[in-house]
């Protein structure tokens, strides 16, 4: 149901498509988001900048090396729109394209389909089946933390081939527990303490996702 969804939805020109994906890159749709496999540098600094203000740092604990500080830059990255497609000439280093690594996670950056705003990314470790993902500030609240993470089980069980999906959270992140119950995943067994990239120790609840028909995009 959902993969004919996005089958049917209409990317912004200049964008990648849904539905038509490549080796190693993938494109798919929710409602109000689109979701890449960054083509520029550009889209990886402002997916980076999107996730790094304290309150999302709070519970992604991403290195130090990953984070944007300035909140300045954060915020002009985040005016950028998608290399080449609001008109403006974007920085040579920026405008660099972006080749995924064969054994990187999967890694798609989100922007919204009113405006072409970059809104987040997610992340899906395709070996052991687990999701992440963000929001920028202005995207927070909204509900689109449910889209994100049903993009998220799309890019898993239609693209990836993964029966099962699995996500993490801290007890008292609500906002993203709450986006994954409406996203559709149900509480899980786990380890109850998990460590962030950062190296602090967390408490963790977990939840989960299965298909009985998971499938590769072509």
């Amino acid at each position: 149901m959902v993969w004919s969804l996005i089958r049917r939805v209409r990317a912004a020109p200049g964008l990648p498509v849904p539905g038509r994906c490549a080796p190693g890159r993938h494109v798919l749709a929710t409602e109000r988001l689109l979701l890449f496999t960054p083509r520029h540098r550009l889209d990886v600094a402002a997916a980076l900048a999107a996730c790094a203000d304290a309150e999302a740092q709070r519970w992604l604990g991403t290195q130090a090396d990953q984070v944007v500080p300035d909140p300045g830059t954060r915020r002009a990255l985040l005016r950028w729109r998608p290399a080449g497609d609001d008109g403006r000439r974007v920085p040579r280093l920026l405008a660099e394209p972006f080749v995924p690594g064969p054994d990187d996670p999967m890694f798609l950056v989100c922007v919204r389909r009113s405006d072409l705003s970059y809104a987040g990314a997610l992340e899906l470790d395709h070996r052991s089946g687990e999701m992440g993902g963000w929001l920028a500030p202005g995207c927070r609240g909204q509900g689109l933390g449910a889209e994100l993470f049903q993009a998220g089980l799309t890019l898993a069980h239609t693209h990836a081939g993964l029966a099962t999906v699995r996500a993490g959270a801290e007890p008292g992140n609500t906002a993203s527990r709450r986006a994954l119950a409406h996203a559709g995943l149900v509480p899980d067994r786990g380890p109850r303490r998990h460590t962030l990239p950062d190296g602090r120790v967390v408490d963790a609840v977990w939840h989960r996702h299965d298909t009985t028909a998971a499938s590769r995009c072509r």
